[in-house]
């Protein structure tokens, strides 16, 4: 016998406690979502304390009032267009205002000045020779800091003093170089970063030496030097480098321009030791949270909740902050950001492996099982004939992500393009970040085209 429900008394309840009137009426989850949504929309409209937005929780209710004398009164319930368009408008308003969005901020001047050098990509240069010489210097000093001074082919370099703190002046003294030639000046960092060092930091820093060769000019440490160092407590070597040059006809790679051939290579050889380390591990963990494999009994269901909360937990974890934690560990480079893809990797990929398993055809899983084969046996003949084409699938799609995620982990450290990419807009270099945009482009395109081929003649 269908228990007859009072409208009125329906619509009075929903204005007292939002959805209690669709409960009462017999709609308990319509309720329970009323309830959710009214309380978030209230919520943000009085959070964000704008009177002229107190309307939306108002027609939100009523329309609550109304489905429920509908639904008690008809059986009917009425659309929820209307509360979801109010509660999206009040959401995109407040977002808006919130994120401080203002075209007129915008400096076309400032654009322009920073879009025309990324017309020009600095990959190639006139061919020339080249002349350097370096000395290592320590930042900050060690207790007995190493002499700053080096000899090499004819040529001596020395630094004083030997070694300094982040902004402190230094002598720069070199000799035995071509005499009379322009003289670039740059500071390297322990990973071989340049860093440059005239004007605000953000400009080549170049001298010419006398007729004897030599030149004596004052640097500062750079403000930089120490900011992607695991420690900048400890002593580390940096150092000053001389460059010159000598034109010899021709073009070639330009300093930028190899040192982002270096970051390629460094990004896809990192993309590719993580994905491979990746799935040596992941596969054997992906059957081990298999829930079709290890729900048999409760010692191995107990492994499987185990291993699918610790993956749940390591993929709730980006790999940018993953690599943070390996920099620390390991130090600044391309190995640290290497660990970070390959953890996240292991994560994602024992995910997408043990849901693959799960979905696979139970019959040859219960046919194997029936003949008295144990759990090994059972994943050797049943599951693992099933699951070839769609591992080789995930496993070429996680390297696509990887190459992408490669340049990200540059940023804090993890090196290839994305630690070159952070420097050169560091210093306001956008010929260079130009070229590194455009390699980054070529490189996706390229092992999306790759990876594309590879799945058609494997999968």
């Amino acid at each position: 016998m269908e228990i007859k429900r009072s409208p009125l008394l329906a619509a009075l309840l929903s204005l007292a406690i939002p959805g209690l009137g669709q409960v009462y009426a017999g709609q308990r989850y319509r309720g329970v979502s009323i309830l959710i949504g009214s309380l978030v929309a209230a919520g943000m409209v009085f959070w964000y304390g704008d009177p002229l937005w107190y309307f939306v929780p108002v027609v939100i209710q009523l329309w609550n009032a109304w489905d429920a004398f509908s639904l008690a009164g008809q059986g009917r319930a009425r659309s929820i267009l209307i509360p979801v368009v109010f509660a999206m408008a009040a959401a995109y308003t407040i977002g808006w205002q919130v994120v401080g969005i203002d075209f007129a901020a915008a400096d076309a001047n400032r654009a322009l000045q920073i879009l025309r050098p990324m017309l020009r990509p600095d990959f190639i240069q006139p061919r020339r020779e080249v002349n350097s010489m370096y000395v290592p210097v320590e930042v900050p000093c060690s207790p007995q800091p190493a002499q700053a001074r080096r000899e090499e082919d004819g040529k001596t370099a020395m630094v004083m003093p030997d070694c300094g703190r982040v902004g402190e002046t230094m002598i720069v003294n070199v000799t035995g170089l071509w005499p009379n030639t322009e003289t670039e000046i740059v500071w390297n960092t322990p990973i071989g970063n340049a860093l440059m060092l005239g004007g605000n930091e953000d400009a080549m820093l170049k001298m010419q030496t006398d007729e004897t060769g030599a030149l004596t000019t004052a640097i500062r440490v750079p403000r930089t030097a120490l900011v992607a160092a695991p420690d900048p407590t400890l002593p580390q070597n940096h150092r000053v480098v001389v460059y010159q040059y000598r034109p010899l006809g021709g073009i070639e790679l330009s300093y930028i321009g190899g040192e982002v051939a270096h970051g390629a290579l460094a990004t896809v050889g990192m993309a590719l030791i993580a994905t491979v380390l990746a799935v040596i591990f992941a596969i054997p963990i992906s059957f081990l949270a298999a829930h079709n494999l290890m729900s048999g009994n409760p010692v191995t269901y107990a492994i499987y909740f185990v291993v699918r909360t610790l993956l749940n937990i390591l993929r709730s974890i980006e790999s940018l902050i993953i690599a943070i934690v390996f920099v620390v560990i390991v130090g600044l480079g391309t190995f640290a950001g290497a660990l970070a893809l390959a953890l996240h990797s292991i994560a994602a990929l024992a995910k997408l492996y043990s849901e693959v398993i799960e979905g696979i055809d139970p019959g040859p899983i219960e046919a194997i099982r029936a003949t008295g084969a144990n759990w090994l046996q059972t994943v050797r003949y049943a599951v693992i004939p099933q699951i070839i084409p769609p591992f080789t699938a995930f496993t070429i799609y996680r390297w696509d992500i990887n190459v992408r995620s490669a340049t990200i982990v540059g940023f804090v450290g993890g090196g290839g393009l994305g630690f070159l990419l952070i420097e050169l807009i560091r210093v306001n270099n956008m010929q260079g970040v130009s070229a590194v945009f455009i390699t980054i482009a070529v490189i996706v395109t390229a092992m999306d085209y790759i990876s594309a081929k590879i799945r058609e003649r494997l999968v």
